[in-house]
Parts: structure tokens; C-alpha cells; sequence
């Protein structure tokens, strides 16, 4: 016994197999930030008072890198995923909802690569102005 109509069933319409997929990368990047973020809080908390040579050499540090880069790209996928939510919630008009979403992604992918380029950048010795 089915509980979808017949015009459901006949068109096939039904779930998108997309929310529980959404969910469970919600839940994940939540979980992988804890230990991330207690890590750069305890790290930044370490540098205080630090100037800016040894600031640059903490990041340029290779298990540094990786856990910045780490934080980074799973705090911005997480924060991409919360803000399609609210977007997909809240905003009911779809032209509306369509340029959003595709703003909104566009500058989570900008800011992510920025960051990453930048932690890579002093990884690997570029000069840094200043």
C-alpha cells in the first residue's frame, strides 16, 4: 500500500534523494570543525603577543598549513550548507531564490580558494608585503 496519489505515482514525482545527503555533510562538517576550531583557538591563543615573523613562520610550519587549510575549507562548506538552508527556507520568490544561491555559492568557492591560496602562499615562501 502506497500512501502517494495516483497522479504522484503515474509522473513519479517524489523525494530527490537530496536532503538526507545534505543533512549527513551538515552533520559531519559539524562534527570534523570541534577538534578543528579547538585547535585554532589554542593555537591563535598560543601566539599572543606574537610578532608578525613568527606569526608567518606558525603558518609556514607544514601540520600547520595542512590544519589551517583543513579548518578553512570545512568551515566555509559548512557555513555554505547552513546558508542554502536558510535560503531555501526563507526565500520563496524563485527568481529570487535561484540568484541567491548561486551568489551565495559563488562566494563561499571565492572565499575558500582565497584563504587556501593564502595559507599556501606562505607555506611555501612567497614574499608577503608589508
Amino acid at each position: 500500500m502506497s500512501l502517494r496519489s495516483p497522479l504522484g505515482r503515474a509522473r513519479g514525482l517524489g523525494s530527490a534523494k537530496e536532503g538526507v545527503q545534505h543533512w549527513w555533510w551538515q552533520r559531519l562538517t559539524a562534527v570534523a570543525l570541534v577538534p578543528l576550531t579547538l585547535w585554532f583557538v589554542f593555537s591563535i591563543a598560543c601566539l599572543a603577543g606574537a610578532g608578525r615573523a613568527e606569526v608567518l613562520a606558525w603558518i609556514a610550519s607544514p601540520v600547520n598549513a595542512v590544519g589551517l587549510i583543513l579548518f578553512l575549507a570545512t568551515l566555509l562548506h559548512h557555513s555554505q550548507l547552513g546558508v542554502q538552508v536558510v535560503i531555501e527556507d526563507y526565500v520563496h520568490a524563485e527568481g529570487v531564490k535561484l540568484v541567491s544561491m548561486v551568489l551565495m555559492k559563488f562566494a563561499h568557492v571565492v572565499l575558500a580558494v582565497a584563504a587556501i591560496f593564502s595559507v599556501l602562499k606562505i607555506a611555501f615562501g612567497a614574499p608577503i608585503g608589508g
